[in-house]
């Protein structure tokens, strides 16, 4: 997100993600939903729930918390090409499933839809600059009904700050055992459907 965008999503005013559920809430003709979001999805969703309380009527957010500090070294490091998908997949390990969507076949190798070589132009490093921060006043703003999702082997969401969260707004916390963000990624649906 460029820093113009997150001056603004600071001060109340939309940053891209919750623009992006506007436009496909819109798209579709749904007034009211219930959202479900994991990782950065998770904040886009309690940011829009928190900001259009009449379109949101349930709320599940997966192994993310309202204070985010993100480590950007893993998507500045990401691999350019590998020979082989098996080879992409080991090089990423755990965070393979929560990348498998982005991995394209070229000419020279297997890489992502995005330009791994331009680390701050990319996808995941935006992605992850988004989503450091404080976004507690949007967390505490929610009025829907609201499910938080933690595995216990989350390196996202520590046991502390899940239980904080929860006891909060009053809401459920859910723990799933030895499980963690990428297992996590791994079940949660996309967008677009099953894969």
């Amino acid at each position: 997100m460029k820093e113009s965008s997150r001056r603004l999503a600071r001060h109340g005013r939309p940053c891209a993600g919750q623009l992006r559920v506007t436009a496909f809430l819109d798209h579709r003709g749904l007034a009211e939903v219930a959202l479900l979001g994991h990782s950065l999805g998770g904040v886009n969703a309690y940011r829009f729930a928190a900001r259009h309380p009449d379109r949101v009527t349930a709320l599940i957010v997966e192994d993310i918390g309202a204070v985010c500090d993100i480590d950007l070294a893993f998507a500045k490091n990401l691999p350019d090409r590998v020979a082989t998908r098996d080879g992409l997949v080991e090089a990423l390990g755990a965070a393979s499933p929560y990348l498998d969507r982005t991995f394209r076949k070229r000419a020279d190798g297997w890489g992502f839809s995005f330009d791994a070589t331009r680390p701050a132009r990319s996808g995941p490093v935006r992605s992850q600059q988004a989503l450091s921060g404080d976004h507690g006043h949007d967390w505490l703003s929610v009025r829907c009904p609201t499910v938080l999702i933690r595995g216990t082997r989350s390196d996202e969401l520590s046991a502390p700050h899940a239980r904080d969260m929860a006891a909060k707004r009053s809401i459920r916390l859910v723990e799933l055992p030895a499980s963690g963000q990428s297992q996590l990624a791994a079940i949660t649906p996309s967008p677009a459907g099953p894969s």
